[in-house]
């Protein structure tokens, strides 16, 4: 017959046993875990700053005239820009603000190397001798208001209730057509 005390032991070394393999298991869990979120976010591109970006302005006579602005990543930089439209002006009164010409949000945009994205602002849409003359455009990537730069336009422009495209990939797409 076997003594309860003798037992005792042999089931505390098991339960030892259970409770190291268990915490060995939970850690390899959770490194794996942390390696696979590291690894996922290092691969993925963040959203773009405008510090992260250089930009270049045109003027494009299509659709009566506009302004392209094309950004490009800084050399070493990789990030997106989320398909909507930048945050400009052409001043600092509000009605000198672009509003969105597109009412739904364009696909994202990878920048690296020598990826380019593209907005189109029209900075007059009304039909009539109105606005506000202005040889300045300050821009920044929406939510990134703080870092906000100037453009000097190429041409004087006269402003009234302008509009900008989302970012996208392809110039084409980037034509402000108005109603």
């Amino acid at each position: 017959m076997r003594s309860r005390f003798a037992a005792r032991p042999a089931r505390l070394a098991l339960a030892a046993v259970a409770a190291v393999a268990l915490t060995a298991t939970a850690t390899a869990t959770a490194t794996a875990t942390a390696t696979a979120t590291a690894d996922s976010r290092g691969s993925a591109a963040r959203a773009c700053g405008t510090k992260d970006l250089t930009f270049k302005l045109t003027t494009e006579t299509q659709a009566g005239g506009y302004f392209l602005v094309t950004a490009k990543a800084k050399s070493g930089v990789t990030c997106y820009l989320k398909g909507v439209f930048p945050s400009a002006s052409f001043g600092s009164a509000a009605d000198t603000e672009v509003a969105p010409a597109e009412h739904a949000v364009s696909e994202n945009v990878v920048l690296s190397g020598s990826t380019r994205a593209y907005a189109g602002i029209n900075p007059k849409t009304t039909n009539n001798d109105y606005g506000k003359e202005f040889d300045r455009l300050h821009l920044s990537i929406a939510g990134d208001e703080a870092n906000s730069i100037s453009l000097d336009l190429p041409e004087t422009a006269l402003v009234d209730r302008p509009v900008a495209t989302n970012w996208h990939a392809d110039p084409a797409d980037a034509v402000p057509f108005s109603d």
